[in-house]
């Protein structure tokens, strides 16, 4: 296991957050993907990428806004609760995306393919790359600056304490505890057997 460092605490409460945010978004996910659907008739699987993006396009901006902003919204929250329920601040940016990238992509895929026994819900190559997209616009737009944020937090921890807990003259407290050493490891001397 991961040694937390300094606020330990503060980062299980954060990933245990996050946990629980993730469930509930992937509950909701498979809930609106996953259901089946009661139609007259079904399209072919599109299995061509950017096919089903074009015939969007070509029935005016509404219907492609429509699918497009479905397509890219439907996992985007999962570029950031999979960071947050990771709970890791020091980590490359760039392996934190490819990270968080990889399981949108096979989180996608996992739904197109279980769609394919789902009456009414049709397999769509393009799904796969509007959600991969969202799950990378997501993460790029909010992660590395939340990161940045928390780490000037654990950095600088009574910072604007103040402030916030509504008095001048107060003592600031700190936001996070800080864990400090807890001494030299107990050792245990060797006894010798007797003959």
């Amino acid at each position: 296991m991961q040694r937390q460092g300094s606020g330990g605490r503060a980062v299980i409460v954060f990933r245990a957050a996050g946990l629980v945010l993730l469930l509930l978004h992937l509950l909701l996910v498979a809930w609106l993907t996953l259901r089946p659907r009661d139609v007259l008739w079904v399209t072919a699987a599109n299995l061509e990428p950017f096919a089903g993006i074009e015939a969007s396009l070509a029935l005016g901006p509404l219907e492609a806004a429509r699918h497009i902003g479905g397509g890219l919204l439907l996992l985007a929250p999962l570029g950031v609760l999979l960071p947050m329920a990771g709970g890791r601040l020091a980590v490359s940016p760039w392996a934190s995306l490819a990270r968080t990238v990889a399981a949108g992509v096979l989180l996608s895929l996992g739904i197109e393919l279980l769609q394919t026994g789902v009456p009414g819900q049709v397999v769509d190559i393009d799904s796969i790359l509007l959600n991969t997209c969202g799950v990378a616009l997501a993460h790029l737009a909010v992660v590395p600056a939340g990161r940045a944020r928390l780490r000037r937090r654990l950095l600088h921890p009574g910072r604007g304490s103040a402030l916030r807990e509504g008095g001048r003259g107060q003592e600031p407290r700190a936001v996070l505890r800080d864990e400090g050493s807890q001494g030299a490891t107990p050792t245990i001397p060797r006894v010798g057997i007797a003959p």
